[in-house]
């Protein structure tokens, strides 16, 4: 049976293999080659692992730009060591087929295919670089694809999804785009077991949960950044893809909590020059604009530049609620040498918000339910919350001549914001409309992150075999500096009348002085993946982490935190049973110190939070790659769970929480053009007395969502859509029952290079919250529509 693995056209391959290319000039054409462009491109560098001989050399062909065809038994049974460096096409071909038996034959247009070797191939001498930690995992932008060959944000070492011993979602450019995963409420809201519960709307702080806890470690590139630097800012328009690692990552995030850790890869500048232009127009008065621009810039190709700009300005359902929010994103390599590669770039995101809706109560005193529609409250004008988010960064990478290389960056990230935002409280009278009281507070903030991570990567021989390693430090600072506001106590927080929250005058505050937080977490890592059998890979891995917060108030003692020689320890074993299916397992350790506003009932902190992580499953690899899934099951055992209690606006602890479930994953493509997505997830956390904690989280969750574009005279329409469900959720007073959103989407390609889409969210328009606790709840979007145009060239 005859197989084609997916390509696109030369200039979209460019897109995808760009990354790592180092121009050499010419090379010479394939022999019999009747496709000349294919064969006097440059050399490119790749970065394709380890797998099945099919997979790599369908990803090969894939990342060159080339049709090529094979009976897949000529494959079967057969493995590749992977492609890492710089090859042209006949170098990389020779490289991949020497010792299996096969040969290329080319064919009319330019097309390939494979053959038994009728006589030996000659070897060529290859010169290939390989930089490492060059846009981790697999560039998925071009590919039109919904899974990705490989990731590396679970060891830091680049490994197949099949060969990675934990559960990880990749939000590939094509998925993002497909179902307008504009910022990362968005992204997260479609990643298999995350959990979205928003609180407001124009301010921040949604709650991103995983397995029973809080997300809080987020990475650009690999390299941790601060909960404080608002994270929920992010825009995907300057990500190539979105790696979510679900469970504990202390080994390569340093502090954490067994939920995930989300890593956002940098889009890269290209080789060939490209661009986009974009603009969208949606319900409530929604509209945006924005370009995407990336090429040579100068003549040998060896200074390369992107940019990106992107606007919007957002209304919602409910009155007054107006948002800007802009993006600019700059990024520029230089080939010092043949292995040597400096990046240097910044990003500049701003987001000023008018008004805001926010969690509202659910009862009123006699206990009848508060009969409001999610576009019914009017909040005051004055509330506000404006942002801006800055960062800065130069890396150096480095190959050696023993094939060993390493990469240095620094970054700097700024996070400022202003804001009064506000919470309504109270017993509120049903007939009168009192009794509720209006809860204002003024924040300014700017905090400053500098950081620095090095590392080096390579291979080694021991007991005839060849392992990987991958060793480094990451060494971060950050300052954060903010007056500390108190009400004025001449304001009445008195609402005259619940349905009047609008007319409250503004507030005035009064300045006690500045608070000062210091931070700073240094840290090393080693982690070796040892290839104990053909089949079977042990990852052994540590990180021994000091770390030290300093809290200066204007109004009290300061309060000094310290951890030193925190050691987090990283298993996993993973035994593939043949070319698609493999079993894994893996451990780890859990250490997450409390944030100083985490306090109990009796006013004291909380100590750090404590445990450990298990998980196992199974995973299997179709369509040489193009279709991955997984079924996996964990347990984490927590000491000093920290959750909130909206009844006493303090939190309550869970000295000893355990959290069990299972997910179920498919990713990629089923059939030529359908594209498919699915996640189901069940998870459970109890106490002590096995009791369940945390209800205002689903138990079970399902997240779906598929593409496909028809063919024959349709072609040039792709449809889709996809179900949001889970079980019921709430707290004491209220609970939800179980809902489910239907999401639909079109695009249609006016032209070679334009093309149009809508996205028809809540399509039965479905009344929800997204967030229940104790008495109160925030309502989720009702239905809504956006439409865009986007041209490229």
């Amino acid at each position: 049976m005859k197989r084609t693995p997916h390509t696109r056209n030369p200039l979209a391959a460019a897109i995808l293999g760009a990354t790592l290319t180092l121009p050499l000039g010419l090379v010479p054409p394939l022999p019999g080659s009747a496709g000349q462009a294919h064969a006097e491109e440059r050399a490119r560098t790749y970065a394709i692992p380890a797998g099945p001989l099919g997979a790599v050399l369908g990803r090969f062909a894939n990342e060159a730009g080339l049709v090529l065809s094979f009976d897949a038994a000529l494959t079967n049974g057969k493995r590749s060591g992977g492609l890492q460096g710089r090859y042209s096409v006949e170098q990389g071909f020779a490289q991949l087929l020497a010792g299996s038996g096969l040969q290329l034959v080319a064919g009319s247009g330019g097309n390939f295919s494979l053959s038994p070797a009728v006589q030996a191939v000659s070897t060529l001498e290859l010169s290939s670089v390989t930089i490492s930690g060059k846009a981790p995992g697999s560039t998925t932008e071009g590919t039109g694809s919904y899974t990705t060959w490989s990731a590396s944000s679970a060891t830091r070492l680049n490994l197949s999804p099949q060969e990675t011993p934990q559960s990880v979602t990749v939000l590939t450019r094509q998925r993002m785009d497909d179902q307008r995963l504009d910022n990362m409420i968005d992204a997260l809201n479609a990643t298999a077991g995350v959990i979205v519960q928003n609180s407001n709307i124009g301010a921040d702080s949604p709650d991103f949960m995983a397995r029973g806890s809080r997300i809080n470690n987020f990475q650009v590139d690999g390299v941790p950044t601060s909960s404080l630097l608002s994270n929920d800012l992010h825009s995907t328009a300057i990500y190539d893809r979105v790696e979510v690692v679900r469970g504990a990552t202390g080994m390569m995030s340093g502090l954490g909590t067994p939920s995930a850790t989300v890593n956002l890869i940098r889009k890269r500048p290209t080789h060939e020059p490209q661009g986009g232009l974009t603009a969208e127009a949606g319900s409530w008065d929604r509209y945006g604009s924005g370009m995407d621009i990336s090429g040579p810039l100068n003549e040998s190709g060896n200074v390369r530049g992107r940019l990106v700009a992107d606007y919007k300005h957002q209304h919602a359902w409910v009155d007054r609620y107006e948002q800007d929010h802009f993006v600019l994103y700059g990024i520029s390599e230089f080939d010092l040498s043949d292995s040597s590669l400096l990046t240097l770039g910044f990003s500049n995101l701003t987001r000023d918000s008018n008004s805001q809706f926010r969690a509202t109560p659910l009862f009123f005193s006699n206990g009848q339910r508060i009969d409001f529609s999610a576009s019914d409250y009017k909040w005051p004008k004055w509330l506000h919350y404006d942002q801006e988010l800055n960062n800065a960064f130069v890396s150096l990478e480095q190959q050696f001549d023993s094939g060993w290389s390493g990469k240095v960056e620094l970054n700097y990230t700024q996070n400022e914001y202003d804001a009064i935002v506000t919470n309504v409280r109270g017993s509120i009278d049903q007939a009168t409309g009192t009794g509720a009281t209006l809860w204002p507070s003024l924040w300014i903030s700017n905090a400053e992150q500098i950081g620095l991570d090095a590392y080096a990567t390579g291979s080694y021989s021991l007991f005839g075999r060849e392992h990987e390693l991958i060793t480094g430090v990451t060494l971060s600072d950050l300052w954060a500096k903010g007056p500390q506001y108190g009400l004025s106590p001449s304001y009445n927080r008195n609402i005259p009348n619940f349905y009047q929250v609008d007319g409250m005058p503004k507030p005035e505050f009064i300045d006690y002085g500045n608070s000062v937080r210091n931070e700073y977490q240094y840290s090393a890592y080693l982690s070796s993946r040892l290839q104990l059998t053909d089949s079977t890979n042990l990852l052994l891995g540590s990180r021994v982490i000091d770390w030290k917060r300093i809290m200066e108030y204007p109004s009290a003692d300061d309060v000094r935190s310290r951890e030193s020689g925190i050691f987090i320890p990283y298993v996993g074993i993973v035994q593939a049973l043949d070319d698609t299916w493999s079993l894994y397992a893996s451990y780890t350790k859990i250490f997450q110190p409390q944030e100083d506003y985490i306090i109990e009932n009796n006013g004291t902190p909380l100590e750090p939070e404590e445990g450990t992580s298990y998980e196992a499953g199974i995973k299997a690899s179709f369509k040489d790659g193009r279709l991955t899934s997984s079924l996996s099951v964990f347990k984490n055992e927590q000491e000093n769970l920290a959750i909130w209690n909206n009844d006493t606006f303090l939190y309550d602890v869970a000295d000893s929480a355990t959290t069990k479930g299972v997910e179920l994953e498919f990713n990629g493509e089923l059939a030529e053009g359908w594209q498919f997505t699915s996640g189901y997830s069940y998870s459970i956390t109890s106490d002590k007395d096995n009791d369940r904690i945390l209800t205002r989280l689903p138990r079970h969750n399902l997240k779906t969502f598929t593409t496909y574009r028809l063919l024959g005279a349709l072609d040039k329409l792709t449809v889709g859509g996809g179900v949001n469900w889970q079980s019921r959720i709430g707290e004491d007073l209220y609970w939800q029952g179980s809902y489910m959103l239907v999401n639909l989407m079109a695009r249609y390609e006016i032209t070679g290079n334009l093309s149009g889409s809508v996205n028809l969210n809540n399509l039965f328009d479905k009344e929800y919250f997204s967030s229940v606790s104790s008495n109160y709840g925030f309502y989720g979007a009702p239905r809504n529509f956006m439409f865009s145009l986007k041209y490229r060239y």
